[in-house]
């Protein structure tokens, strides 16, 4: 039995979030703008809620994984993705604002990650209310709260804010966790990130998009959008993303997996790739990979040898899928 970081047994605290950036967009038009640009509804999105949203090529193909919610004041939105891609991401999307009266902005606030059976306890003095359901979010002075999908049965919040701040109120929140820790429980919720590794890798529902609430099928076109529809309404998914548990440390987003029985042959082909994977205590590591579903009751393995252990994923699959 392996000895796990566990979340219900042993984890909270907060962590310091300085792997993702903020970007805001502001102006008259910047709902309307990015409601064409990513796969998630933007028009509709309230004060009160945050959102999951993907930024494809015309191919279809994820180049950013977003959470989306509203700036204060109403008119802006602010995207929330890997430190790694914001730059090139802002860049991008400013190429198609044209005439559209939106301005994209580097915004350097603070991103604190709260996990733990207390967690809620610990923030009423920062916030009166608490958001209630993954998804939602709050506001006042003391910056944004917005709460994410749990992990292995704990709430967990992101609090956005300055870093006055967030150092003045840091020993209310617990022990500061590491980073990792944090990126590791995203895994165990079954959030993926697209990192620089893997953009134009995948197609929204081979990473599980649509089920974590990431695509909207009745919105506008927006780039990929064809595609995307198509994946979803012909014939059943081929490939999803499952969660697993490898013992190595060297395991990174991006790496490809092999069926055993088709490996080391010098042209075997890879039947999955890794999206995320991060320490898990026990001299090894728990990923979220995406495979092939027929490889799913076979043998899997990195090139380099050690083997993938299907664990159960923290959500319901559709019914082709049978992992854990």
């Amino acid at each position: 039995m392996h000895d796990l970081i566990t979340p219900t047994a042993a984890i909270a605290g907060f962590c310091r979030l300085n792997r993702l950036e903020l970007i805001e967009a502001s102006g008259s038009e910047a709902s309307a703008f990015l409601h064409s640009q990513l796969t998630n509804d933007v028009a509709s999105l309230t004060l009160s809620q945050a959102r999951l949203a993907g930024y494809c090529t015309p191919k279809g193909r994820l180049l950013a994984s977003l959470l989306i919610w509203k700036a204060a004041g109403d008119e802006g939105i602010v995207l929330e993705l890997p430190a790694e891609q914001r730059s090139t991401f802002q860049k991008r999307l400013q190429m198609f604002i044209m005439r559209a009266k939106v301005t994209l902005t580097h915004t350097p606030k603070t991103i604190i990650g709260i996990l733990g059976h207390s967690s809620a306890l610990q923030l009423v003095s920062l916030f009166e209310q608490v958001p209630p359901s993954p998804y939602s979010c709050v506001r006042n002075e003391n910056g944004s709260l917005i709460r994410l999908a749990d992990a292995d049965g704990i709430e967990r919040y992101q609090w956005i804010t300055s870093a006055e701040l967030a150092q003045q109120h840091s020993a209310q929140l617990g022990a500061e966790l590491p980073e990792q820790v944090w990126f590791w429980s995203e895994i165990r919720a079954g959030i993926p990130h697209i990192t620089l590794a893997t953009q134009e890798k995948f197609v929204p529902q081979m990473i599980n998009y649509e089920l974590l609430g990431g695509v909207n099928f009745k919105k506008g076109c927006y780039p990929g959008q064809e595609i995307v529809a198509r994946s979803q309404y012909l014939g059943k998914q081929k490939r999803r993303m499952v969660l697993a548990r490898i013992d190595s440390k060297a395991v990174a987003s991006g790496m490809e997996v092999f069926a055993s029985d088709d490996f080391p042959e010098e042209n075997a082909q890879p039947c999955g790739m890794i999206v995320n994977a991060e320490p898990n205590g026990a001299q090894g590591c728990d990923c979220l990979i995406e495979i092939k579903l027929s490889y799913l009751n076979a043998n899997v393995q990195l090139s380099s040898g050690e083997h993938c252990q299907w664990l159960a994923m923290p959500y319901p699959l559709p019914t082709e899928v049978e992992a854990g």
